[in-house]
C-alpha cells in the first residue's frame, strides 16, 4: 500500500518536530549540568584547604566528575539524536527531490503536448470546431480545467522547489551543531581528565591527613546518625497522631450513625456544594523559581523546586558512597551548598509540624505534604512557627552561613511515612 505524499510528508514534519525538542530537552538538561559544575568551581576556589575542609574538597569533586560524566552522557545522547534528525532530513531531501523531478516531467509533457496539437495557439478555433453545442462546451470546460491544472502544476513546482531549499538549509544547520557538538565533547573530556588528576592530588592530600580527618569524619557520622534517629522518632510519632486522628474522626462517624439508629431517625448526610476546590492544598505561584505544580505530592516526581535560593550545587548525595580508599559518607538526604544568606524554601504545598533545635544543624523545620514529609535542616533564621500553612516556595528562613567557608548549606530529607527516600530524583 503506497502512502499518500502529503501522509508522508506530515509523517516527516512530526518526526522531525519529535526529534527536534528531545535535542532541545538534552541540551537544557546539558546546560544545567554545567551550571551545577560552575557552581561548584567556585566552592572549590573559595574552600580553602585546611585540614577540616580536605573532606569538603574531595566530595565537591566528585561531584563536579559526577556532572561531567553527565555533561558527556547528555553531549552523547544530542549527537545520536542530530544524526538521527539528520537522516531524517536527508531522507525528506530525497523524497522532495524525486517528487520534484516527477511533477517537472508531467508538466513539460503537458507543454509538449499543448505545443504539438498547437492549442494555445487556436483555443477558439477548438472550441468552435465542436460537432454541437455540447462538444464545445464540453471542450471550452476542458481548457478551463487544463489551464488551471497547469498553474497548479506550476505553483506546486514553486513549492516543491523552496522546501528543497529549505531542507538543505537545515541539513547544514544541523551538521555544524553536530561539529560543534563533537567539538564540545572533546572539550568536556579534556575537562573531566584535568578534574580527576585533581580528584587524585586532594585524596592523596587526605590519605597524609588520614588520621585527623577520620576523626572528623566520624563526628560528623555521628552528627548524622543521631539526626536520623530524631528525624525517624519525629515523623513516626507525626505518623501515629494522623493516624490517631483519623481513627477519633470515623469512631465519631459511628457513634453519630448509632445515635441516629437508636433515636429511629434517619440523617442522610450530604456534603455541600463548594466553589471551592476539593484540595486544600495550595497551588503554586508561578514564577521563575517554581513552575505549576498538581495538587498531588506524588504526581510531581522530578518537579519540584530546590529547597535552597541561589546558585547551588549538591554536596553530599543520598545513600553511601566511597570517595576515597579510607572516606566513605552516608546521608539520609542531601546537602545543597548555596552563596551566603541563602534561604531556606518549602519544596511543596504542606504544613509545618515541627519547628526545634537538633544539635549539630541548628534549627531544623518538617513539614508535612499528606503522607510525605520534607525536612529542613541547618535555619539560622526561623519565618514559619509549628501549624502554618505553607505554600510551594515560600520562605521558610535563613540557612546558617558557616563564617569559615562564607557559604550557607542546608541539609534536606524527604521521607514518605516512615520510609526515607533519596530527594534528588523529586527534584527538578
Amino acid at each position: 500500500m503506497r502512502i499518500p505524499v502529503f501522509l508522508l510528508a506530515l509523517i516527516v514534519s512530526i518526526s522531525s518536530f519529535a526529534q527536534t525538542a528531545k535535542i532541545k530537552q538534552l541540551e537544557e538538561q546539558r546546560k544545567q549540568a554545567l551550571r551545577e559544575i560552575s557552581n561548584t568551581d567556585q566552592l572549590l576556589r573559595d574552600t580553602k584547604k585546611t585540614t577540616s575542609n580536605l573532606l569538603d574538597r574531595v566530595k565537591l569533586i566528585s561531584n563536579q566528575i559526577f556532572s561531567r560524566q553527565k555533561v558527556l552522557t547528555l553531549l552523547e545522547q544530542e549527537v545520536n539524536g542530530i544524526n538521527a534528525e539528520q537522516k531524517l532530513i536527508e531522507n525528506d531531501i530525497v523524497r522532495l527531490e524525486n517528487d520534484l523531478k516527477e511533477k517537472q516531467k508531467n508538466y513539460a509533457k503537458a507543454v509538449d503536448a499543448m505545443q504539438r496539437n498547437r492549442m494555445s495557439e487556436n483555443k477558439l478555433l477548438f472550441v468552435l470546431s465542436g460537432r454541437s453545442l455540447t462538444e464545445s462546451y464540453r471542450r471550452m470546460r476542458y481548457l478551463s480545467e487544463y489551464s488551471g491544472w497547469r498553474a497548479k502544476q506550476a505553483d506546486e513546482i514553486k513549492e516543491q522547489s523552496e522546501k528543497l531549499k529549505e531542507r538543505k538549509l537545515a541539513l547544514t544547520k544541523v551538521k555544524m551543531e553536530k561539529t560543534a557538538l563533537l567539538g564540545l565533547r572533546t572539550t568536556e573530556q579534556t575537562n573531566l581528565k584535568k578534574e580527576e588528576d585533581n580528584y587524585k592530588l586532594e585524596v592523596n592530600e587526605a590519605q597524609q591527613k588520614q588520621k585527623d580527618l577520620q576523626k572528623i569524619l566520624s563526628q560528623k557520622q555521628q552528627q548524622a546518625e543521631a539526626l536520623d534517629r530524631q528525624i525517624a522518632k519525629l515523623i513516626a510519632e507525626e505518623v501515629a497522631r494522623q493516624e490517631r486522628e483519623a481513627k477519633r474522626r470515623e469512631e465519631e462517624r459511628l457513634r453519630a450513625e448509632t445515635a441516629n439508629s437508636s433515636t429511629g431517625t434517619r440523617t442522610t448526610t450530604a456534603t455541600p456544594r463548594s466553589t471551592t476546590p476539593k484540595s486544600t492544598v495550595a497551588k503554586a505561584p508561578v514564577t521563575p523559581e517554581n513552575v505549576t505544580l498538581s495538587n498531588n505530592f506524588a504526581s510531581n516526581k522530578g518537579r519540584l523546586p530546590y529547597p535552597i535560593s541561589g546558585n547551588y550545587t549538591i554536596t553530599t548525595r543520598f545513600g553511601s558512597h566511597q570517595h576515597t580508599k579510607f572516606v566513605t559518607t552516608s546521608s539520609s538526604g542531601i546537602d545543597i551548598r548555596s552563596q551566603a544568606g541563602a534561604e531556606a524554601k518549602a519544596v511543596f504545598a504542606g504544613e509545618v509540624t515541627y519547628v526545634a533545635a537538633i544539635p549539630g544543624y541548628n534549627t531544623c523545620i518538617i513539614v508535612r505534604h499528606g503522607n510525605y514529609y520534607t525536612f529542613y535542616g541547618n535555619i539560622q533564621s526561623i519565618y514559619v512557627k509549628q501549624g502554618d500553612k505553607v505554600k510551594t516556595g515560600q520562605t521558610l528562613g535563613k540557612v546558617y552561613t558557616d563564617p569559615d567557608t562564607g557559604y550557607s548549606e542546608i541539609h534536606f530529607q524527604l521521607w514518605h511515612s516512615t520510609t526515607k527516600m533519596n530527594p534528588e530524583p523529586w527534584l527538578r
